[in-house]
């Protein structure tokens, strides 16, 4: 478990973070399709279906979880944002944290594999 001084350290990151990228989110929600990238927003705070807060802090969602990493400067984290999808989905072989309580979402049905493809889009814009 991490102690409370490196949770706080990484809360003002994402924080702080947030605050400096959210013109530059917009800007890449409006090339992308605000549409596709608001509809994987509101999938990934859907209770019944991403439930990304749950365990991660995202965007300006509330009471986010802290089981996952903050999802913050996801394009640095994820070049390529087919391995992000596929962190999503659930493939196997992508899966680079071991004994990660993360579902795959659409190797389990849980997701389509068009909801994944927006809240990636999404995700993508943090």
């Amino acid at each position: 478990m991490m102690n409370s001084k490196m949770k706080q350290l990484l809360t003002a990151l994402a924080i702080s973070t947030a605050v400096v990228a959210a013109p530059i989110s917009a800007v890449q929600a409006a090339d992308k399709g605000a549409s596709t990238v608001e509809e994987g927003k509101k999938l990934a705070y859907s209770r019944s279906k991403g439930n990304c807060l749950a365990c991660h802090m995202a965007g300006e969602g509330a009471m986010p979880g802290n089981i996952g990493p903050a999802l913050i400067a996801m394009k640095l984290r994820y070049p390529d944002k087919q391995k992000l999808y596929d962190k999503v989905w659930g493939k196997a072989e992508t899966q680079t944290v071991p004994n990660s309580m993360m579902p795959a979402f659409g190797h389990n049905g849980i997701l389509s594999d068009s909801e994944i493809s927006k809240i990636v889009d999404y995700i993508y814009t943090l």
